[in-house]
């Protein structure tokens, strides 16, 4: 365990549950070594395509689970596939509570902590995951029930409200200020909140950020903040450096040429280098954005379950999305 995120657990003590609200001290430490592969979304080159998202992030000899796919076997299927052994992931990050980036979390940490106790331990989530989300008189929040049974399974949940070094190098946003007027999000439900009954915005919304040397690199579940807001955000509290990389779902399929249009010239601004787009993303809206950035096929692709990016290689789109 990394000396910086070991201070973190012995600081915040043995509880099942812990509230980070102090940003870090911010450490000169770039990245050397990433590979993020992507273990569940739509498309599947290998394994079983959900609506959903899952990624294995490896960091500088570190692993991290950036959300756990929809369905609850789904992650352990494709990465029995792929011979991915999660056994030995201890941390897992979660960006918001939506069934899709969470589905997974409990048989993961069921199944492998069999092999290795502390497989999928612990869960570091956004102040507001856990607000009641009320649907008629049914709860819609499904991240309230996990947390009952994932403190059972001896697991504990890290919450943030603030930026955060994680590991050297790594940060979590926390929630994620709304400083453009970025609506990616279905504008349906309803959240409890401090202020009462309000518009479910998914205030929790966090994104994990890597700094290295080329620039940053920005892994988003779904994007709900915004991607240009994630960014902005990143830039602002790391440094603002180009942006490397931006994977994931950016909740983009319904945006509009107009929604579109913005955000890849923001992008452009911001320097982006490659973009592996999935999940809610669209396949359209990574084409377009592909055209607008002034990317290319080998670093503007449509993800899919085994496909990945490195530091050293770029993206490997595998076979489907080439």
């Amino acid at each position: 365990m990394s000396s910086i995120l070991f201070k973190c657990v012995v600081l915040l003590g043995l509880c099942s549950f812990k509230l980070v609200t102090a940003q870090q001290p911010k450490s000169s430490h770039t990245v050397q070594s990433l590979k993020v592969t992507v273990l569940s979304t739509m498309l599947a080159d290998a394994g079983i395509g959900e609506w959903g998202f899952a990624a294995l992030v490896e960091i500088d000899g570190r692993r991290l689970l950036f959300d756990t796919g929809a369905r609850p076997n789904t992650v352990l299927q494709n990465s029995v596939e792929l011979k991915i052994d999660l056994s030995s992931v201890t941390d897992v990050i979660i960006s918001h509570n939506h069934y899709d980036h969470v589905g997974g979390l409990l048989a993961l940490r069921r199944e492998l902590s069999k092999k290795e106790p502390a497989a999928m331990i612990r869960t570091h989530v956004g102040e507001g995951i856990f607000y009641s989300r009320p649907r008629g008189t049914d709860e819609a929040n499904s991240m309230i029930d996990i947390k009952v049974e994932y403190t059972k399974l001896n697991g504990e949940f890290i919450q943030y409200t603030k930026p955060t070094e994680i590991l050297p190098g790594v940060w979590l946003t926390g929630p994620i200020p709304r400083k453009f007027p970025e609506r990616n999000w279905s504008s349906l439900g309803k959240v409890k909140t401090d202020a009462g009954l309000v518009e479910d915005t998914v205030p929790e919304d966090q994104a994990l950020v890597i700094d290295t040397d080329k620039g940053l690199v920005v892994i988003s579940g779904c994007g709900h903040a915004g991607i240009i807001n994630t960014i902005d955000y990143a830039r602002s509290f790391i440094r603002p450096s180009p942006i490397f990389a931006i994977l994931g779902g950016f909740h983009l399929f319904n945006a509009n040429d107009q929604t579109l249009q913005w955000t890849g010239e923001k992008l452009k601004e911001a320097g982006l280098a490659n973009l592996l787009g999935g999940h809610c993303t669209g396949i359209e809206a990574v084409y377009l954005l592909r055209e607008l950035t002034g990317l290319d096929r080998k670093t503007a692709v449509v993800s899919a379950v085994g496909s990945s990016f490195s530091i050293d290689k770029g993206i490997d789109p595998l076979n489907l999305a080439k």
